[in-house]
Order: structure tokens, then sequence, then C-alpha cells
């Protein structure tokens, strides 16, 4: 709030400053004020650290909790790691902080480079601007926090591959969530143990991989295909063009929040889409937000196992045990019960078109910051709402996650069996 935050020297209102700053702290990337002209450097780097502080603060988190609960049922890395073996133990806790911060600075550093000569030399900003925009939007995508130095996001360089897809990198790199980075940098540092054996990967880090991939491809493909004739968005473009600023979007919709296309432009189609994957999100103990993909695919699991009539639920040649399950289904079943109460609290509040305001909804529990351009005009009240969602949507389903795995309980008795129609 304070007036040196501001370009104009004058005092941010409350509500204003408490939508920047949740928005960046829960990494979403939403706004109601312009980043580029309404604060000033000192507000930006304020901005930028809070994202700093709330992606790896919250991924730190999720481990954290993840070895506590994984303390108390005897699995690796718990429930936020789904990893089979034996239990590790809380003296490995500050190897896991310092492994944390050491990929998430190389990572930043890396692109931020990249980032910075491709500023200098192909927009001829300064050495120190050019500087400052690398390192800015390095934090913020691998943070996957969608907060840029331009009015328009990324919709300036949307055809520039060498801004585009360093971003991309950064987004799916903190994306993936840090235990499947911490298990391919081990893999890839050492492909074999000291008895030659070779390291298994995790069920966890295969199911994330394959199922982010799958994802990421399949809204690749949508949005090309969807957009492609579309003359407000990438219709009049070339076909490396289209590829490019579409296929970003893509990737960017899983929670990253930066756009190259006009998100208010876009076919409704196209938004359908985005809020399947915004609702999905990325990968556990990350930067990303959603109900996380591990979540998504163990429920498509589960259903298939059902379809199938087996009694196990099996993933990759390991069963998934039925509190796993359960957990995964309460997850997903509370946060899409969230999403309808709050479209729906908005949808009285405000006089925007449902598919707006179920774009909006979706986009701040996901914490992915994609707009249509209606946040900054939501009356107070429905801010309010989006406040609440993006800090509800980045912790909740971490929080959520481990309060269930601490709160399992095994009963020596059970109740007779009834019998209830489904379907």
């Amino acid at each position: 709030m304070l007036p040196v935050s501001s370009a104009d020297g004058s005092w941010t209102p409350v509500l204003p400053a408490l939508f920047t700053a949740t928005s960046a702290v829960c990494v979403t990337g939403l706004n109601v004020v312009d980043t580029e002209l309404h604060w000033s450097g000192f507000g930006q780097v304020v901005i930028l650290l809070l994202i700093q502080v709330g992606g790896l603060g919250v991924m730190t988190l999720a481990t954290v909790l993840g070895m506590l609960v994984s303390h108390r049922l005897g699995l690796r890395m718990g429930l936020t790691v789904l990893r089979e073996g034996r239990g590790q133990g809380l003296g490995d806790l500050r190897r896991v902080i310092l492994g944390i911060l050491r990929t998430a600075l190389a990572v930043e550093l890396v692109i931020a480079l990249v980032l910075g000569l491709r500023f200098s030399l192909a927009y001829e900003l300064g050495v120190g601007h050019a500087a400052w925009f690398g390192v800015f939007h390095a934090i913020s995508a691998f943070n996957n926090a969608g907060f840029g130095l331009r009015s328009q996001s990324l919709m300036p360089y949307a055809t520039d591959p060498l801004i585009i897809w360093p971003v991309a990198a950064a987004i799916v790199i903190g994306g993936l969530g840090f235990p499947v980075l911490l298990e391919l940098r081990r893999i890839v540092a050492a492909r074999y143990r000291a008895d030659g054996a070779r390291r298994m990967i995790s069920v966890h880090t295969r199911l994330t991989l394959v199922t982010y991939g799958t994802l990421m491809a399949i809204g690749v493909v949508a949005f090309v295909l969807l957009e492609w004739t579309n003359q407000r968005t990438i219709g009049g473009w070339s076909v490396v063009d289209k590829i490019t600023g579409a296929g970003f979007h893509g990737i960017t919709v899983r929670t990253a929040g930066f756009n190259t296309l006009d998100i208010s432009q876009m076919r409704t189609q196209s938004w359908l889409v985005s809020d399947v994957l915004m609702f999905i999100g990325g990968g556990s103990a990350g930067t990303a937000g959603g109900v996380k993909v591990t979540t998504f695919a163990l429920l498509a699991v589960l259903i298939w196992s059902e379809i199938r009539g087996e009694g196990a639920v099996h993933v990759m040649g390991r069963s998934i045990s039925p509190d796993i399950q359960r957990q995964a289904v309460t997850v997903a079943l509370l946060s899409v019960g969230l999403v309808l109460a709050s479209t729906l609290a908005l949808s009285i509040i405000t006089e925007y078109t449902l598919d707006q305001i179920l774009f909006e909804v979706i986009s701040a529990f996901g914490t992915v910051g994609l707009s249509t351009g209606i946040t900054p005009s939501l009356p107070a009240e429905a801010q309010l709402i989006v406040i609440c969602l993006m800090y509800i949507g980045r912790l909740g389903p971490v929080t959520l996650a481990t309060g269930l795995a601490l709160r399992t309980v095994h009963r020596h008795y059970d109740y007779p069996r009834g019998q209830v129609v489904v379907g």
C-alpha cells in the first residue's frame, strides 16, 4: 500500500493491495491493477519476492508435510510423493530443503540468462533493464505465477520462440513438482547404484510424467486446432507462429498464467478446454496449482478398474491402497463443490456470463492467473471471493490431503453391509 510501491507515488487502496499480495504469494497472477503501469520498481520487487517466497515456500511446505505423513504412515515421502519403499526420516529435512532451493535457483538463473540476452539483443533494452526483465520473468515462470512486466503479458513476444519456449520450459520444470525433479536429478547424476543395479523410477514420478505430458500434448493440439481459423487470435498468423502462440497456451494454461493470446477473444470451446486443464493443474509438491495430475490419474485408473470389474486398483505394476483412493476422490469432489459454489455466488453478484465466471473461478482456484478480462471490473465482494479462492486453491489441496492421511482411523469392528443402488 505504501506510496513508494506505486508508480505515481500515491497510496494504493487496501483491496487492490491485498488482491495483488495474495495473487503473488499464491503464485496465481490475477490482477486488478496493471503490473507495468501501476507499480513502481520497488513495488515490482515486492511482488517478485512474494512470488519467490510463495512458490518455494509452499513447495517446501508440501514436501515437509509429505515427510511428516511418511513418518506417521511409514511411506517414503508419504501421500505427497507417493513413493514406495522404506520411510524417510526427518533427519533428511535439511537436505530436502536445500535441494529445493538449489534446483529452483539453478533453473531460474539459466532461464534468466537466456531471457536477459534475448531482451537485450532483440528488443534494444539496456543491460540493466534486460537483466531485470529476464530475472522477473524467469522467477515468475518457474513458480508458475504468471506475473509479467508488460500490460499484455507475453502477447508482444507471442511469435518469438527465444522468449516463449524458455518461459515454457521453466513452467514445465516448476510444474512437475520437486519430488519428480529430485528423482530425475539423482537418476541422471548416478544412472546405476554402486552394485550395478539400475535405479527404479517410482510410481509417482512415472505417473506424473506420463499424465503431465499427455495432458500437455492434448492441450497444445486442442488450442492449435480450435484457434487455427479464429481471426481474433491466431487466424491471420503464419503456420509456425500459430503453433508457437497457441502451443504455448496449451502449456501455460496448466497453472502458469502467462498468455500469448487475447483470452477474451478465444472461442468458448477453448475456454472449456482451458477450464478442464486449469482445474487439473500440475504435479504434486511443485509450484503448480489445481487438484494435481496424480489425483486426476488415480481417479481415471479407479474408474477404469471399476469398469473392468477388478477388485483392486493397480498403476504401473503397483497396487494403490484404498486410503489413497478415498483421498483422491475427496480432494476432487470437494474442489468441484468449491468451484461450483463460488461460480454460483459470483453469478448472483455480477452480471457476467456463466462461462466467463467459471473461467475466472477455476483460474483463481487453480492458481493459474489467466483471465477473460473481467477481474478488474468485479465488485469488491466478488474480488474478496476470488482472494479466498486463490488462498484455498494454493494451500487447500496440500493441507487437505495431508490432513486426510493423518486422520486415517482403523476400526476394530464394522457394521453389517447395506445395499445401495448406484446409477
